[in-house]
């Protein structure tokens, strides 16, 4: 875990360090990173009896956990939107 967050930190000061450099290539790199992190992590969890034989089971609760997820996501999304625009519009008229 240690280290994770060492990962992390260091790339937030080189971000820091480096934030007034153009680097337009780096938006080229991370998508490539990302799916070849998705494929590696769909790997370590095909070869994980614990995960492939409990497999209903979390597919139920992810499910379950996605669509809580969506509904409150959506939920605040609208209540903030309508705070910031329709009541915003309401005060000043």
């Amino acid at each position: 875990m240690l280290v994770i967050f060492s990962v992390m930190l260091t790339g937030i000061a080189l971000g820091y360090l480096l934030r007034k450099k153009r680097m337009v290539w780096i938006n080229r790199i991370i998508t490539p990173l990302i799916w070849v992190l998705l494929f590696l992590l769909g790997i370590n969890v095909g070869e994980s009896d614990a995960i492939i034989n409990n497999l209903h089971t979390l597919g139920l609760e992810a499910l379950i956990i996605t669509i809580g997820a969506v509904l409150g996501s959506s939920v605040f999304a609208w209540g903030l939107w309508y705070l910031l625009y329709v009541k915003n519009k309401e005060v000043h008229k």
